[in-house]
C-alpha cells in the first residue's frame, strides 16, 4: 500500500489574511492547497486531511450574538458550531481535491465524515477553561449574558472587553477512527477530525454526550495518526520549516531532526506558545506513540517537502 500520511491544514490554508476572510475567499485558498495535496497523492500517498476551524467558528458565534441581540434567536451552542464547520469546510475540501483529482485524470474521491472525539470530564481544563472565543463585550453585557448562561465562563481580556472562555482539553480517542481508516485504505482521500473533533465524553452507560469545548486539532490529528498506524504525520503552518531563535539574527532553519533533539529545543524555549509550540508537541507525541517521521512546513511546500527537499522532517530515532 502506498504511504498513510495525516495531513493537519492551518489557517492559512483556508484564510490567507484578515482582507479574504468570505466563503468563496476561503474556497480559493482551499483550492490552492487542494493542488499541493493531491501532488503528494501523486508522489505515493494515501492521505487524511485535518482542518482547523477557528475563526469559521468565531463567525457563527457572533452571527448567533446578533440575532440574538437583534431577533432573540436562541444561541448555537459551541459543540454545534463544530459540527457546523466540520461539513461546511469538509465541503469545500472535498470538492476542491474531487475537483483536482478529475483535472489530472485521477480515479480518486474525497469523503468528509464528521468526527466526534472523546475528552475526560475529570480534565483540569474544564476546571479552568481558559480559551477566548466569540465576540467581545462590555462589562454590562458580560453580565447580562452570565445571566442568561449561568454555566458559561466569562472573563476580563487584557483590557480589551471580556469575553467567554471554554476548556481546551486533550482529545483520548477518535470515535470513528475504524470508520476513517478503513475508507483510506479502500483508497479514498479522507476529510476528518476537522477543527480537532468534535468534544464528546463517554457517559456510564457507553454513550456519548457532546460538550462545550475546543480540542487543539494538531493533537487530535497526532492522536488520529497515532490510533490509525500512519506513517506520517504532516503539519502544515505559515513558514517552509521550523527555526530556532525565530526573527531574531541568529535564526537558523530546522532541516532534519530527532525526537530526542526536539525534546532538548522545547526545553530551551526555542517555540512559541500559541504558535509553534503547539505543534511540535503533537509532533512530539505522535514520534513517542510509535510513529517513525513527522514533517512541519507550509501549504506550498507538501509536495517538496515529502520529496525531501524542504521542510522540517523530524525523525523517531538517528536510525
Amino acid at each position: 500500500m502506498a504511504k498513510l500520511a495525516v495531513i493537519a491544514i492551518g489557517g492559512n490554508s483556508l484564510i490567507r489574511d484578515n482582507t479574504r476572510q468570505t466563503v468563496e475567499d476561503q474556497y480559493d485558498a482551499v483550492c490552492e492547497t487542494a493542488k499541493h495535496i493531491v501532488g503528494m497523492i501523486e508522489q505515493g500517498y494515501e492521505v487524511i486531511i485535518t482542518h482547523g476551524n477557528g475563526p469559521q467558528v468565531g463567525f457563527i458565534l457572533r452571527r448567533s450574538e446578533i440575532a440574538n441581540e437583534v431577533a432573540g434567536m436562541h444561541f448555537v451552542p459551541l459543540v454545534a458550531c463544530g459540527a457546523d464547520t466540520q461539513g461546511a469546510i469538509g465541503y469545500q475540501i472535498q470538492q476542491a481535491m474531487d475537483n483536482e483529482f478529475k483535472k489530472r485524470g485521477m480515479d480518486k474521491a474525497a469523503i468528509t465524515l464528521v468526527t466526534q472525539v472523546v475528552v475526560d470530564s475529570n480534565d483540569p481544563a474544564f476546571q479552568k477553561p481558559t480559551k477566548p472565543i466569540g465576540s467581545f463585550y462590555t462589562q454590562e453585557q458580560a453580565e447580562k449574558i452570565q445571566k442568561e448562561h449561568p454555566d458559561w465562563v466569562m472573563v476580563s481580556d487584557s483590557g480589551r472587553g471580556f469575553r467567554r472562555v471554554v476548556a481546551s482539553p486533550l482529545p483520548l480517542e477518535i470515535v470513528e477512527k475504524d470508520v476513517i481508516d478503513k475508507l483510506v485504505r479502500d483508497g479514498y482521500c479522507m476529510i476528518a477530525v476537522g477543527g480537532g473533533g468534535i468534544p464528546v465524553i463517554r457517559q456510564e452507560d457507553g454513550s456519548f454526550k457532546g460538550v462545550d469545548a475546543v480540542i487543539d486539532k494538531d493533537f487530535a490529528a497526532s492522536l488520529l495518526a497515532s490510533q490509525i498506524q500512519a506513517d506520517e504525520l504532516i503539519i502544515s503552518t505559515g513558514v517552509p520549516k521550523v527555526y530556532l531563535n525565530y526573527g531574531k539574527p541568529e535564526e537558523k532553519a530546522l532541516d532534519r531532526v530527532t525526537l530526542a533533539e526536539l525534546k532538548e529545543y522545547v526545553k530551551e524555549n526555542h517555540f512559541a506558545p500559541g504558535s509553534m509550540l503547539p505543534k511540535i508537541q503533537a509532533v512530539i507525541k505522535f514520534l513517542e506513540n510509535g510513529g517513525s517521521k513527522a514533517i512541519i512546513t507550509n501549504p506550498e511546500s507538501l509536495e517538496e517537502a515529502v520529496a525531501g527537499k524542504t521542510g522540517t522532517h523530524v525523525y523517531s530515532s538517528d536510525d
